[in-house]
């Protein structure tokens, strides 16, 4: 390879030489060849010398050894709801937040081919530089209708939306209390605010008061964030028992209701609804537009002072293009169906609870899960939870595996999303090869014992 990388070098030089001497100019010298790297440069430039890539590769390689397929970054030939297509083949799709259903409904397909129309595929740049689009402000103004708050802003990313909020909002001198098992994009965000940052026991109301009485007297502002239906194990907090916290010792308080707008409560409308607590009990909504909305995107609902202000600091907000009008349109649209279709609520909370009960039945771990959207089965291996992902992908189901880092390794397990689409036949079956196939996995020893006997 070097040789010929020499060769052509000198060949273009020739070439170089050659016109310049036709256009009676002298030629151009190439610049001295820069030394070579010295090698602990050399690995410090190398991507491949970092940790986590390092692991990465031993986890494929330990998957290769035992002949597992790779349950990630599979293409999806169709649109992905109750079923899917991949390689030309049908699966019970157990991958997909779209609990309702909505995503590809003529009535959402129609208004984003709309806005497609009218505006383009890009809002071309910021907001602050290329201004509003309608459509943003129409879907703005529904979901602030919605939670019953004075204003909302729509952003690009549901992970940037909280980074942003609530690096915005808070500094060093203030404090964040959050549930341990919140998502990584509260985290990020806090670390990114410079404010202290304290987690508590998941769900664990008394561990937070434990936490507030001993330490918020020493910060200035102080935010309480926990979600609404924890996307990891299916379950929700006592809303009302925060708001109390929140108040007694002068915090505000944040719920991330990504997964459960349209899963939480009689009709979808999210924690409030499942708690019946009002909505403006809480100071800042938070979700996103790519689950039960079928778009793209986050938003953010609170006070007009709140919304003003992030439109005019929020990084997230500020130096990030516009949402694309044909995806507001379409959360706009799935938004109204929506509250217009409750049954659509109806029949997810009895898929779930079918799920629910069935795994049950089987002996299977499902934590602490609801029996709604997510219905999480805990392995405690993460080997385990590859195997069995690419045993029922080969019986015609698509479910994904979490493994450690994303939980701890006790914790791993296969993830269910439930839709309002799936039939009772596909979950009845489903957690009948489910079971059976990890009966089979658990009679045939560790499977660790196993990868290190074909190493040997």
């Amino acid at each position: 390879m070097s040789s010929g990388s020499s060769h052509g070098a000198g060949g273009r030089e020739a070439l170089a030489g050659f016109v310049a001497a036709r256009l009676g100019k002298a030629p151009v010298r190439p610049a001295p060849a820069r030394p070579e790297p010295k090698p602990a440069l050399a690995q410090a430039q190398s991507f491949d010398s970092l940790p986590a890539y390092k692991e990465l590769k031993l986890q494929r390689s330990a998957a290769d050894l035992i002949g597992l397929g790779n349950p990630f970054f599979r293409v999806h030939d169709a649109k992905a709801g109750a079923t899917t297509q991949i390689d030309g083949r049908t699966f019970t799709n157990f991958s997909s937040y779209d609990y309702l259903g909505l995503n590809g409904h003529p009535e959402v397909n129609a208004a984003a081919q709309a806005a497609l129309s009218t505006y383009g595929t890009s809002a071309s740049a910021s907001r602050i530089v290329a201004g509003e689009r309608p459509g943003h402000l129409v879907l703005e103004k529904a979901l602030a209708a919605h939670y019953g708050t004075e204003a909302c802003v729509v952003m690009v990313s549901g992970h940037a939306t909280n980074v942003a909020t609530i690096a915005a909002l808070l500094e060093p001198g203030d404090v964040i209390y959050h549930d341990t098992l919140i998502h990584n994009s509260v985290v990020t965000g806090a670390q990114l605010s410079g404010a202290q940052r304290r987690s508590f026991a998941h769900n664990d109301l008394q561990a937070l008061e434990s936490l507030l009485h001993a330490t918020r007297h020493e910060h200035r502002r102080a935010l309480i964030v926990i979600e609404g239906l924890y996307s990891m194990d299916g379950d929700a907090p006592d809303l009302a028992g925060f708001v109390a916290l929140k108040e007694r010792y002068g915090a505000w308080l944040m719920v991330d209701d990504a997964h459960g707008l349209g899963v939480l409560g009689k009709d979808g409308h999210g924690l409030h609804e499942h708690c019946d607590v009002p909505p403006g009990s809480v100071d800042i909504w938070m979700g996103t537009l790519s689950k039960t909305l079928s778009s793209c995107g986050g938003y953010v609902a609170g006070a007009g002072a709140l919304i003003e202000l992030l439109k005019c600091t929020a990084g997230g907000f500020v130096y990030s293009v516009g949402l694309s009008p044909p995806l507001a349109a379409a959360a706009t649209a799935s938004l109204a169906l929506m509250l217009r279709e409750p049954e659509r609520v109806a029949r997810l909370r009895r898929n779930g609870s079918l799920f629910l009960a069935c795994a049950r039945e089987r002996g299977l771990d499902v934590g602490t899960s609801l029996g709604l959207a997510v219905v999480p089965v805990i392995l405690g291996d993460s080997l385990k939870a590859v195997t069995l992902s690419d045993r029922l992908f080969q019986r015609g189901i698509n479910v994904q595996p979490i493994i450690h880092p994303a939980v701890p390794e006790r914790s791993s397990r296969l993830r269910f999303f439930i839709t309002s689409e799936h039939t009772p036949e596909q979950i009845r079956e489903t957690v009948t090869v489910l079971a059976d196939e990890l009966d089979e996995l658990n009679q045939g020893g560790s499977l660790v014992e196993r990868l290190m006997a074909r190493r040997a």
